[in-house]
């Protein structure tokens, strides 16, 4: 009797819902997200001494250099993250940044493992200098894995396109095969070597506190090479974006294109991961892209508006980072989710 009462009772609602016009829904959402929106702004007003004077202790911090390091590097990935991120969700190609995370993961802890690479552990049939200088190799590699990491990630980021487009896999299964595979070989040679020791947990968790100067040389190069590469093909990216067809058709080789664009993500993707670490990175690419679609809906605005989203909140996570002690990745991603809830209530209010 008790079941038959619930089940009348869903059936109702049930009814209810549907029978209400779209408008109606979209009006009961939009009220939803704006009550959530007073809250935090109230919130923040009660807070309003505590705001200025975190926002005045982080004033303080500048003075460190590494703070200061941390800003250019992180200001210019988040550029990059959120420029690279329009195309790939317009694409439904936003979950490669996810899929590469892994497999950067994979690689750095093999380049990691290499350091216990010896010539005497190496096989006696090989002469003594080629042992010697395998040894040597392995142990520059793991004293600074980024570029072997950006190595491999290029060629799995080339390997998903081309799987992808050659064969009867699709994208996304191709990801979930690519990064599942790499996650695995990582977590093995993890386990049969040093175990989770501090580098490793950075590169999975972020800690751009703690970049070294050679790692803000490379993350400020790489970034420099995708912005630069994005605005001079951004015409031919818009077109591959948005009707990969008709570009074809037009005479643009979308193939190399694209595969421009997989290089650009693996670039960002290996110069985020010290920043937000390989579980984070992802969403430094999508959610600016997100917000920015709650309100715009042409290209270049779109774009834009990401790239100011991005800056804005990788700067507020980081003061919240700094002040109170806490993850500088979950602190951005946690900012970028407020923008995004922000921005659909004003979207849905809108419409």
């Amino acid at each position: 009797m008790r079941r038959g009462r619930w089940s009348a009772v869903a059936d109702w609602l049930q009814r209810h819902l549907a029978s209400r016009p779209a408008a109606g829904r979209r009006r009961g959402a939009a009220i939803a997200l704006w009550a959530a929106l007073a809250v935090l702004m109230l919130l923040a007003l009660l807070r309003l001494r505590n705001i200025g004077g975190a926002l005045s202790e982080f004033g303080t911090y500048l003075g460190y250099k590494f703070i200061r390091r941390a800003l250019v590097v992180g200001v210019l990935v988040s550029l990059c993250a959120s420029l690279l991120g329009v195309t790939l969700v317009l694409k439904r190609y936003s979950m490669i940044g996810d899929g590469l995370s892994h497999v950067g993961f994979g690689a750095l802890t093999v380049a990691m493992s290499l350091g216990f690479v010896t010539a005497e552990g190496l096989p006696a049939f090989l002469p003594e200098g080629i042992r010697g200088g395998i040894a040597g190799l392995c142990g520059a590699i793991s004293a600074d894995p980024l570029p072997f990491t950006l190595v491999v990630v290029v060629l799995c980021a080339f390997l998903l396109l081309r799987i992808s487009e050659r064969s009867r896999m699709r994208g996304d299964s191709a990801i979930a095969l690519i990064s599942t595979s790499a996650l695995a070989v990582g977590v093995i040679v993890t386990s049969m070597t040093s175990g989770m020791n501090v580098d490793v947990y950075n590169y999975m968790f972020g800690s751009i506190l703690a970049m070294s100067a050679s790692d803000v040389w490379l993350s400020a190069v790489l970034s420099a090479v995708v912005l630069v590469l994005f605005v001079l093909f951004y015409p031919r990216i818009f077109a591959v974006t948005f009707d990969e067809p008709f570009a074809r058709a037009t005479g643009v080789s979308a193939g190399r294109y694209n595969l421009l664009i997989a290089l650009l993500t693996a670039l960002t993707v290996v110069v985020g991961m010290r920043m937000m670490g390989t579980l984070l990175i992802s969403s430094l690419i999508i959610f600016p892209a997100l917000s920015s679609m709650r309100l715009f809906s042409r290209f270049l605005t779109v774009t834009v508006s990401s790239a100011v989203i991005s800056v804005a909140c990788f700067v507020a996570g980081m003061v919240l980072s700094c002040v109170y002690s806490l993850p500088t990745g979950a602190c951005i991603v946690a900012v970028n989710l407020l923008v995004f809830v922000v921005f659909s209530a004003i979207g849905a209010a809108r419409a």
